[in-house]
């Protein structure tokens, strides 16, 4: 017999912020969408994770005991790129995806167990050699005919900008907009390593599982560089640092990062100078605030550039 237990309060803030009226609508539905789904794939479903999230996302148990998860979203670009990119990473160092159904933006995942996320692994070698180890097992090439978004199409974030501002560019500093565009539209030019790629690998997307190790999960799913991945990593670091503590973190992890890939430290550290600003502007676009930090991420990444030779 398939149940539910609902209980959308801890994502409901985030869909309204985002989707507004229409995450408004979708969570008066959700209780009717989840029993549908409980039944159609005979489920017992759990109360949902306590992580502040963009969807519903809750244990399930299947017809056998088997352990799953069922993720629920506002059907959109995004969970439909989530989707595709499961699919074409086929279980590779990402959670299996079991089934979906992409109108109604539902998935069924299998379960990560024990589940503990590469956040609490607080030695930089532990997090890096984790890391790593996801990364070389999800690159793929491109699918033909792909469906997934360009980093190149990311970066017109910074058009949507200066339209937002009439031309101008409102609380950003110019110089540092101008900066990280110019730095995307030379990493991720004509002649860039163009693959599959996550697209979200920050530190609470990696978790361990007892039988398979390191996994990603909720993958965004994009055509682009894989160096892009190591910046959504740098890109979410501990909080409660110090500024001089969090350069010399980050100074670490990409020494450390680019010993491990054989990749150039200044390019590693340009894909997460450009993406901090990007991420920083995406803040702003979806809240309207909460982009300050990672400017100051995108200032401490161009000192270090500096010393590292770019």
């Amino acid at each position: 017999m398939s149940k539910t237990i609902v209980d959308g309060s801890y994502c409901a803030g985030k869909i309204r912020d985002v989707h507004g009226p229409r995450g408004e609508a979708w969570l008066e539905m959700l209780p009717a969408l989840l029993a549908e789904f409980a039944a159609r794939w005979s489920l017992t479903i759990l109360p949902p994770f306590p992580v502040p999230s963009y969807n519903y996302v809750a244990p399930a148990v299947g017809p056998d005991g088997e352990a799953w998860v069922l993720k629920a979203g506002v059907p959109h670009g995004e969970l439909w790129s989530e989707i595709d990119a499961l699919r074409a990473f086929g279980g590779h160092g990402t959670v299996p995806l079991l089934d979906a159904d992409r109108a109604r933006g539902v998935l069924l995942l299998e379960r990560v167990l024990p589940g503990r996320s590469l956040r609490e692994v607080t030695s930089v070698d532990g997090q890096i050699a984790a890391l790593t180890g996801v990364l070389q097992r999800v690159r793929r090439p491109l699918p033909g005919e792909h469906p997934f978004m360009t980093l190149a199409d990311l970066a017109r974030g910074f058009d949507r900008l200066r339209a937002a501002f009439g031309g101008g560019y409102g609380p950003f500093p110019p110089e540092r907009i101008e900066r990280a565009a110019a730095l995307f539209r030379e990493l991720a030019g004509e002649g860039a390593n163009t693959m599959l790629i996550h697209g979200d690998m920050n530190p609470g997307n990696v978790l361990r599982d007892e039988q398979d190790g390191w996994l990603a999960i909720d993958p965004k799913g994009y055509a682009g560089h894989p160096y892009f991945d190591v910046a959504t990593f740098l890109n979410d670091p501990p909080d409660g640092l110090s500024a001089a503590e969090l350069m010399s973190l980050q100074a670490r992890r990409v020494a450390a990062l680019a010993g491990a890939l054989g990749a150039p430290r200044h390019e590693l550290l340009a894909w997460a100078e450009a993406h901090a600003v990007l991420s920083g502007w995406w803040s702003f676009e979806d809240h309207g605030a909460g982009w300050e930090r990672a400017l100051g991420l995108a200032e401490m990444y161009e000192i270090l550039g500096s010393v590292a030779g770019r």
